[in-house]
């Protein structure tokens, strides 16, 4: 399975929620892939801190050499690190995967990430982190996975935002991979004293959008186990908003086996 965490707006927590969910999956014993195609590495930072993060070869260097020496898919493993936590390794980024952006467009290197995963047998889990935006690495991964999670922070903005981010979605579903689907909207950040965040979610599940039910609060504890580079199973396993992601993460687990 290859999850792909994907909204074209910035801070609606994809890194957070990635890293959350396979913090969980990995704890549960899954042998669990997070693939950060973010220049900004939230997640390589997230989970091996920032002065780990900084200078570790990752995607960069896959990617790199397949412009340079038409790499062999096999070979991304060898930029593949373990995390502190069991069972959880992570592909990270670094500010200079953006430089190539260019240059993978234009020889046409979009399946490349798909095929060299595709010949990963060593993980039952992939997690893709994606950047605020509709490009090469967007799209890479969409085409990669086999399902889309899309976070919400209920604000009008968001709700412009996500009808166009599905047509998005389903269209690379008819011209690139038919195996992905919408595993649904994760409301994030939610507020459950305030009006608007309610009524904007309720329009969305009367719209018929697939909107999960375990919702996500906002939280200053979130913020503290990113300063301290622990996802929250780990940082607090008893708070509010860790009880919330396992809430998610059995959700999707349901849907999975249904699906």
């Amino acid at each position: 399975m290859r999850r792909v965490v994907f909204n074209q707006k910035g801070g609606v927590g994809k890194s957070t929620i990635v890293c959350n969910l396979a913090a969980i999956s990995a704890a549960r014993g899954a042998r669990t892939l997070v693939v950060d195609l973010d220049p900004q590495g939230n997640s390589s930072q997230y989970l091996l801190g920032p002065e780990n993060a900084a200078n570790v070869q990752g995607i960069t260097e896959f990617f790199d050499q397949m412009l340079a020496y038409s790499l062999k898919s096999k070979m991304i493993a060898q930029f593949i690190l373990p995390t502190p936590y069991e069972n959880l390794s992570i592909l990270p980024s670094r500010h200079d995967l953006e430089a190539l952006q260019t240059k993978l467009e234009a020889k046409h290197k979009i399946y490349k990430l798909r095929d060299a995963l595709g010949k990963l047998d060593e993980y039952d889990v992939v997690y893709i982190d994606t950047p605020p935006a509709f490009n090469f690495f967007t799209l890479s991964a969409l085409i990669a996975a086999d399902r889309c999670l899309i976070p919400f922070d209920c604000d009008d903005f968001s709700r412009r935002a996500l009808y166009q981010l599905i047509e998005n979605v389903q269209e690379i579903q008819d011209d690139h991979n038919p195996e992905l689907w919408v595993e649904g909207i994760v409301i994030n950040q939610f507020q459950a004293r305030a009006n608007l965040p309610q009524r904007v979610v309720d329009e969305l599940i009367e719209e018929g959008l697939p909107v999960l039910q375990s919702y996500l609060s906002a939280s200053v504890r979130i913020r503290e186990s990113h300063e301290q580079s622990i996802p929250m199973i780990h940082f607090d396993p008893r708070h509010k908003v860790t009880e919330e992601y396992v809430a998610l993460f059995d959700e999707l687990q349901r849907k999975r086996r249904k699906k």
